[in-house]
């Protein structure tokens, strides 16, 4: 890409340790642009495979390679299933990811349950636990069968860890299961609407089916994991395709129960970041704490990041983001003029020169600069 905005140094005070990828939403379908159920957002469903192909040349080719890429979920639209492409489609961005020379982990979104059954994907190439990290003499931190969940190290002293945000959920689960009516209970008792995926009139708007939620049995593992990071003195990032800080996120699009997994969290010191997809606005949020700050990007169809981590405690993160309409850099610091709750939709940029493909469609990037303090809590927005 030509006329790119340079990162510029991290800070003289800090140094470079490694870099990961972060993509979510891609949606794909082989289908034209078209709009969300409301109407009022537009989609680029076949577009978006162009849009990876683009991060994969990007992350190739960047001077200090990432460890690793992120996938958070949504990889391909609910779509296929109506038009019978669930395999065909996967398949086409599954081989894609394949030119990508760095693991790639990925998460599981309400699509990939429109489009597949839990026991499919348990046995699918969106499967990747076999990446996982394992901690000797410490079973404690070996994952349940029972859900979609691990965590590895990419750098010494940072662990990552992958949430199974459907782990209740009534998608991609037998009806005739236990399991299907004790999610179907659940989200009946919040959710009395006779559509399931209305929000309308409830005091909490994240019950709603597109959503889902961590069990017990899941929250107790996480505990186990960020104890024995805090006893390492590891700092860890924390991945799900649902969002659950509502200071940072549509509240219907927060994961049920997104509290029981804050409170987990805030009973440790070692995560640093949080990444969802899932939403579509963008936005960000200091905790109550005043040490947690909580970033959102407003993009669909497939929104790009490249995560620069440094020393001392800071993580330096450069967004790297394709855009159908504008090339804009824009750099934002951490407790600076930004107010917390701030949507990112319409933030001041450097708008620069576009360029036009063969397709006569124009390709944009974002390029985000974010100099954030030690403990954050990123949760990157996308299409539901």
């Amino acid at each position: 890409m030509d006329d790119k905005p340079s990162p510029g140094p991290l800070s003289e005070t800090s140094e470079f340790l490694f870099s990961f990828g972060v993509i979510a939403d891609i949606q794909y379908a082989d289908l034209e642009d078209g709009y969300n159920f409301q109407g009022n957002r537009r989609r680029y469903y076949r577009h978006s495979l162009l849009h990876l192909q683009g991060a994969i040349e990007h992350w190739n080719t960047e001077g200090s390679p990432p460890r690793c890429v992120l996938q958070l979920g949504d990889i391909i639209d609910g779509y296929n299933a109506q038009y019978k492409a669930s395999e065909k489609s996967l398949e086409l961005v599954m081989n894609t990811f394949q030119m990508l020379k760095v693991p790639v982990h990925h998460t599981w979104g309400n699509h990939e349950f429109y489009n597949f059954s839990r026991n499919y994907l348990t046995n699918s190439k969106l499967n990747t636990k076999f990446l996982e990290d394992q901690i000797v003499h410490h079973p404690e931190t070996v994952p349940s069968e029972n859900y979609y969940a691990y965590h590895f190290v990419p750098f010494p002293q940072f662990r990552f860890i992958l949430l199974d945000a459907y782990d209740l959920s009534v998608l991609g689960v037998d009806q005739s299961s236990a399991k299907y009516q004790q999610c179907l209970k659940i989200l009946k008792g919040h959710n009395p609407n006779s559509e399931l995926n209305s929000p309308q009139g409830l005091s909490e708007p994240q019950f709603v089916q597109f959503n889902g939620g961590f069990s017990q049995e899941q929250l107790n593992w996480l505990n186990e994991v960020l104890t024995f990071s805090d006893t390492n003195q590891e700092k860890v990032v924390i991945v799900s395709h649902l969002p659950i800080y509502p200071e940072a996120s549509d509240s219907v699009c927060l994961a049920w129960n997104y509290r029981d997994a804050l409170a987990v969290i805030w009973s440790h010191r070692c995560v640093v970041c949080f990444f969802a997809g899932h939403t579509h606005d963008g936005g960000y949020s200091e905790d109550p704490f005043g040490s947690l700050l909580s970033i959102l990007f407003a993009r669909q169809n497939g929104s790009v990041a490249s995560v620069r981590v440094s020393s001392r405690d800071i993580l330096t993160c450069r967004f790297w983001i394709t855009d159908p309409v504008l090339r804009t850099g824009h750099r934002m610091n951490a407790g600076g003029v930004n107010k917390p709750g701030q949507r990112l939709r319409g933030v001041r940029g450097v708008v620069e020169s576009s360029r036009q493909t063969s397709f006569s469609l124009i390709w944009n990037f974002f390029f985000f600069f974010f100099f954030l303090p030690r403990r954050i809590y990123s949760c990157i927005n996308h299409v539901t």
